[in-house]
């Protein structure tokens, strides 16, 4: 139970809708009803009886509202009181986002920093994870979300979350097993992040299981965003692959099918700054803020052997 999925449930319990708490809060409706869900999800009951003008509390809801209510409370003024002594009043936070951030709930963590911060400049870049790590080595950046595995000389970095990637496929039967590397190569691939190509950290691990099982990966189409891949994977042009968060999201498309593969395949979501250079004020706090966000997703993944969360796809197959 984490603090943000506490006030998405009372902002929604006041305001009578997830559209209204959303607005409330600065963040999208989407992300107001999944930090609820998960917090049903984690409980193990409905807290809202969804109906068609207002939501309205259940018994348990009811149950869990004043706890809820005294711990946002007592949070509320403890930040108050530790932002009096010393409030960020300026500056400016630049941070690299990978590009599938919404994803991650990500896409709207710079209008609750701007809510909170009004005076402080963000400069959020969007890229792939192999330019971000290049940016922050270079300095143009000072920290960022990125997937690993990067190069990351003169990098500090701290994994996050794991999400599976899937194999993906407009025919169930090529979806039926684990999928081999062998089986992966000599399919016809429809591959996205085409500017990044194998320097992108997904396509990085794919290569380098081929290149040691003897074999080259040659996709028949590449293209920069994996919406678009998954629209000409439904379309039969070919297969492809995606994390389970986008197989989770109302991006995938209908009737496409996922398996494993034989050797599971895991993106690994990080936080990743320079070894040396401090982080300024403004963006040690963005920073922060993009940590809890992630971890707002971990809240009830189970763990790896290494501690670091694994996300669970609805769709495993």
């Amino acid at each position: 139970m984490t603090l943000n999925q506490l006030r998405a449930f009372l902002e929604s319990q006041r305001l009578g809708s997830f559209t209204a708490a959303a607005d409330e809060l600065a963040i999208a409706q989407a992300s107001v009803s999944e930090l609820v869900r998960r917090l049903e999800d984690e409980l193990g009951t409905q807290l809202f009886v969804r109906g068609s003008r207002r939501l309205s509390l259940t018994v348990a809801g009811q149950e869990l509202l004043p706890y809820a209510q005294q711990v946002v409370q007592a949070l509320e003024g403890g930040t108050q009181a530790v932002r009096a002594l010393g409030s960020l009043g300026g500056g400016t936070a630049t941070f690299g986002m990978p590009r599938n951030a919404d994803y991650y709930l990500l896409s709207s963590l710079v209008q609750t920093f701007h809510k909170r911060y009004p005076k402080v400049r963000v400069r959020l870049v969007g890229q792939n994870s192999a330019e971000t790590a290049a940016a922050i080595q270079a300095g143009e950046i000072e920290a960022g979300i990125l997937i690993l595995p990067i190069d990351d000389e003169d990098l500090t970095v701290r994994p996050l979350l794991r999400d599976e990637v899937f194999y993906v496929s407009a025919d169930a039967s090529r979806a039926a097993a684990p999928v081999t590397v062998e089986q992966f190569a000599a399919a016809d691939l429809v591959l996205y992040d085409a500017h990044y190509g194998w320097k992108d950290p997904t396509r990085r691990q794919l290569a380098e299981r081929a290149q040691l099982a003897g074999l080259r990966l040659e996709p028949v189409i590449e293209i920069e965003h994996v919406e678009a891949a998954l629209r000409l994977v439904a379309a039969g042009v070919g297969d492809t692959i995606a994390s389970g968060a986008v197989v989770d999201s109302d991006a995938f498309p209908a009737g496409l099918h996922i398996a494993r593969f034989a050797e599971p395949l895991f993106d690994v979501i990080a936080l990743a700054r320079h070894r040396v250079r401090p982080l300024s004020n403004a963006t040690r706090e963005f920073a922060r803020l993009a940590e809890d966000t992630i971890r707002e997703l971990a809240t009830i993944s189970p763990t790896d052997a290494s501690g670091v969360p694994v996300i669970v796809t609805a769709r495993h197959p």
